[in-house]
């Protein structure tokens, strides 16, 4: 028995329908994407274990999906796969503690 999830892997296939609904929009998307990942400063590798550590941070199943197998297509390999990970996991749990402050601030104005 298949267990049904909200996120199906097969509807990732349907992203590029996008279009069908706002076809200019969806069209300059993804001219654009498709231009963000090609070789400029960083290289496509570096800007797939970016998009990797993003697609975590965001909590995407599709991108995190796309975007492991887009890391190993262009040649990273799986522990530099999970340091990027590791990096977005740090961002993450640093915003939530730096987001602390304002608790702090808060407290301490309250307890004047």
């Amino acid at each position: 028995m298949s267990e049904k999830t909200y996120f199906e892997p097969k509807d990732l296939k349907n992203f590029k329908n996008i279009t069908e609904w706002q076809e200019e929009y969806g069209k300059k998307f993804f001219d654009w994407y498709s231009s963000v990942f090609k070789e400029g400063a960083l290289t496509e590798r570096e800007k797939s274990l970016i998009a990797l550590a993003v697609a975590h941070a965001i909590q995407c199943p599709y991108c995190i999906e796309a975007y492991s197998s887009a890391c190993l297509v262009k040649g990273a390999d799986e522990e530099q796969m999970m340091e990027a990970v590791h990096v977005a996991a740090a961002i993450r749990s640093g915003t939530t503690l730096v987001y602390g402050t304002q608790m702090m601030k808060h407290v301490n104005k309250m307890s004047m």
